[in-house]
């Protein structure tokens, strides 16, 4: 069952352990048919041609992936060749192409978050659609709000944006309105709570974690994005590999059917995780709507769906109107993105970067030409060091260290800050960590074209500035470290954090991260270095927070920045910051404790039963809100990032607005429609005469006997094609429309106080006012360039859904009678202006 939230702080955690333990997923049938609303109506209504026409094998190919390395992609539909409709395919990465050459490696998901800036979110998301559009690629697999980062160990982080839901969200959103404007299917993923690495899967008799998490908690922090992701029109989803309150994310008829078909009103479909699929009817029913990678497991040939879904139709198991949905809501993503004007042919493979090879690669199938070489970096390089500097927050800057201005000798330390010895892509995936860190590693990756190292920008400069130059790679060699940096006006260090995706396990980090140092002794060598240099810069690669409060108070570590894994135009993003080419902007995403302790959740990394659970005790205090309400002080709060200049705020005002009261969305669907017929006959549904089988590629005929007269225990109201109630916090993209009703205009003057133009990021926060909210929730941001002595506007519509909580018994959103106040400011902790809400 879905678990109310507490009252109060105080008590949460352990009522909600005794609560969450074991707490189950209730059901909800039947899964919600297309209508066509929220912007989908051209689309719907070319989905319904084309679907009308298509047989029952047809329709069930588009559902089915052909299986791992059935083909060229990392994901492939089955073809309808009657149509010359070559199938979908769905290809890595939320930062780029994977498995390919000649396209761009962007900056990950959680540096973008760290610009705040909208226009830098949606230029990404375009500049990567249209490099997945000219390598023939219909669906991006990102962008990513799950993990969210409840726990900042959790190895996959840096694949999204930041532990604040609204941060999240608007990114998404942004992301999305890029990808999909540049013709190509964005896929937020992954759906949901998919928060940690370890048994992330089924293994042996260890069944997939369940993350336990109550309805208010669901709600407000892990769903919002979603909500968002939806609103911005997304075209797909995909579902996580975990289990939710004990129900497979790619079975749950709760999170997929109630709360994301029905209550956030998604129109496109639903995607499993490769082999995250693990039913055939009861996914059907409960909301799934494509499965990938096809096959049951890696490369086994077999598969829940493609004949097995053929059979359950014919045998009128799953009625016609659920399967027509289910291809509806395909092929509606595919018009709605423009697909059907801007698709070219695949022209390269996953599986070879050769120019000829197999077209099916298990098989051995196809000798072809598989790779055109297409290169389709554009100009994506500016963009990609644009956002590596905007993204790099400073966080110590005493007596003014930085910027650096032609200092007559500097010195370069660490590893980090180098080439990797054995090649930029010596390992796959990017699964090691050698030389300097750009990307973490796992699926969620993409080939470096070209990456620049901090040493490689760094000597460059120093060169042209006829600056001297000593560096070293090894972070073990002391005695060298300490010639090299002897006599240097300055001491740059570098040093980094890595993680990523389960499958492969670095320097026994399986995924998530064992602890939140640096890696390869780089804290050992920073303590060495500012022990014998006055004037210690340090710059932190990593994929999250780190322990740095030994820095932070370091006399001698006069400048500490973190960078991120900015993608491959590092070394000169950084250079760009240390020297004041750009000016510092950038505010960090994620609070910095001062030790793990501080965080209050962490990976679970051993499981303590057959179905390891894990209980989301702290409700929606994650982050900065777990850290304000347990009153622990961070080493860099939520929201901090310093400047080259100095900025203001002042002249609050709040506008109340009157658009009127909340109405709950009341009514009924439609009943649900079919498209076209469907040949029932068993026989017509084989394979035909002579036709050739590529092996343990998956495809829709049958060539068993169909089981009938079966008993099956299936859920009540599964096949009810009847008209069903809408639900009050729903009817529209992303919930009830009237939750983005504008309820307060808030404005405030940022001015900037200093001596150099530089960008300043204000933050909106809101309280709530209740027993049991957080003390604040972000709420709004905006990136203000300003000229010295430059004042502008700050403003920020407050809607509905900014001052709402979400109400366990009705089911929907509320204003609570609790007084709330907003504050404007800097950072989550530096909040200068502060007004009640009338």
């Amino acid at each position: 069952m879905w678990i109310s939230s507490v009252a109060t702080v105080t008590g949460l955690a352990a009522v909600a352990n005794a609560q969450l333990e074991h707490a189950l997923s209730p059901p909800h049938y039947p899964s919600p048919w297309m209508r066509g609303g929220n912007g989908w109506q051209d689309a719907y209504a070319k989905a319904q041609s084309f679907v009308s026409q298509l047989t029952l094998l047809e329709k069930v190919n588009l559902t089915t992936g052909v299986g791992w390395e059935g083909q060229q992609c990392v994901g492939n539909t089955g073809s309808i060749p009657r149509l010359n409709f070559t199938g979908l395919c769905l290809q890595d990465s939320p930062l780029g192409i994977r498995d390919t050459d000649f396209n761009s490696a962007f900056p990950s998901g959680m540096n973008t978050a760290a610009t705040w800036t909208t226009r830098l979110f949606k230029s990404r998301g375009n500049a990567m659609g249209s490099e997945h559009r000219d390598k023939g690629i219909d669906a991006q697999l990102g962008p990513v709000a799950g993990p969210l980062g409840r726990s900042p160990a959790a190895g996959r982080n840096w694949e999204g944006f930041s532990p604040d839901p609204v941060l999240t969200g608007v990114a998404m959103a942004e992301t999305i309105k890029g990808i999909q404007d540049a013709g190509v299917i964005a896929t937020a993923k992954h759906y949901i709570m998919n928060e940690q690495e370890h048994n992330r899967e089924n293994s042996g008799s260890i069944l997939a974690y369940s993350s336990n998490v109550d309805d208010k908690t669901m709600h407000e922090l892990y769903l919002w994005p979603f909500a968002d992701s939806v609103r911005a029109g997304v075209g797909s989803v995909m579902c996580s590999y975990n289990n939710i309150n004990n129900s497979f994310g790619s079975q749950n008829s709760y999170t997929l059917n109630y709360l994301l078909k029905n209550e956030l009103d998604f129109q496109g479909f639903v995607v499993s995780d490769w082999w995250a699929h693990h039913s055939g009817v009861s996914s059907v029913f409960a909301g799934l709507d494509m499965t990938m990678a096809g096959d049951q497991g890696l490369a086994s040939g077999n598969t829940y769906w493609g004949s097995n879904l053929t059979a359950a139709v014919l045998n009128g198991t799953i009625p016609q109107w659920r399967l027509d949905d289910m291809v509806v809501r395909i092929m509606s993503a595919y018009y709605k993105v423009g697909r059907d004007t801007a698709r070219v042919p695949i022209n390269f493979s996953s599986w070879s970067l050769n120019t000829t090879g197999y077209i099916h690669p298990l098989a051995s199938e196809g000798f072809q030409t598989i790779n055109e070489h297409v290169n389709v970096q554009g100009d994506h390089a500016n963009l990609i060091r644009e956002i590596g500097g905007a993204s790099t927050v400073l966080l110590k800057n005493t007596n003014n260290a930085l910027p650096l201005k032609k200092p007559s000798s500097i010195a370069v330390i660490g590893e980090d800050a180098h080439d990797n010895p054995g090649g930029i892509n010596s390992c796959s995936d990017r699964g090691c960590d050698q030389g300097t860190l750009a990307m973490g590693w796992g699926s969620g990756t993409a080939n470096f074209p070209y990456l620049i190292a901090p040493v490689t920008a760094l000597s460059a400069r120093a060169a042209r500035d006829q600056t001297a130059f000593t560096n070293v790679s090894n972070n073990y060699d002391f005695d060298a470290v300490t010639k090299a940096v002897t006599g240097t006006d300055a001491a740059i260090v570098f040093g980094n954090a890595n993680s990523g995706e389960a499958y492969i396990t670095v320097d026994g980090n399986a995924g998530d991260r064992n602890n939140l140092t640096l890696w390869g002794n780089a804290d050992a060598l920073i303590a060495h270095v500012a022990s014998i240099h006055p004037n210690t810069i340090v710059v932190l690669h990593t994929v999250g927070a780190v322990i740095v409060e030994e820095f932070k108070n370091h006399p001698n570590i006069t400048a500490l920045l973190w960078a991120g894994i900015p993608g491959q135009e590092s070394g000169n993003a950084i250079t760009d910051i240390l020297y004041g080419d750009r000016v510092p902007s950038a505010k960090s995403v994620f609070t910095w404790g001062k030790q793990r302790e501080d965080w209050g959740t962490d990976v679970v990394y051993t499981p303590e039963s057959n179905t390891p659970q894990q209980p989301y005790n702290e409700g929606v205090f994650i982050d900065y809100r777990h850290f304000d309400a347990q009153n622990i002080e961070p080493s860099y709060e939520f929201g901090f990032g310093l400047s080259y200049t100095n900025f203001s705020y002042s002249d609050l005002k709040i506008e109340k607005q009157n658009p009127g009261p909340y109405e709950p969305t009341t009514g009924q669907t439609s009943s649900a429609p079919t498209f076209g017929t469907i040949d029932l006959n068993a026989t017509d549904a084989s394979f035909p005469p002579g036709f050739h089988v590529v092996p343990l590629y998956i495809y829709p005929y049958i060539n068993f006997p169909i089981p009938r007269n079966q008993t099956l225990d299936l859920p009540a109201g599964v096949s009810d094609s009847s008209p069903q109630p809408k639900l009050p916090a729903g009817g529209s993209g992303g919930g009830n429309r009237q939750l983005w009703d504008v309820m307060y205009i808030v404005s405030a003057t940022v001015t900037n106080t200093g001596s150099v133009k530089g960008t300043e990021i204000p933050q909106l926060y809101i309280c709530l006012g209740g027993p049991s909210d957080p003390k604040i929730v972000l709420r709004g941001f905006d990136d203000l360039i300003l000229d010295p002595n430059e004042s502008e506007t700050f403003t920020y519509q407050v809607t509905r859904r900014d001052i709402s909580n979400w109400d366990t018994t009705t089911q929907n959103w509320v204003v609570s009678d609790s007084p709330k106040t907003v504050y404007v400011g800097s950072s989550s902790r530096n909040l200068p202006l502060q007004g009640g809400l009338p």
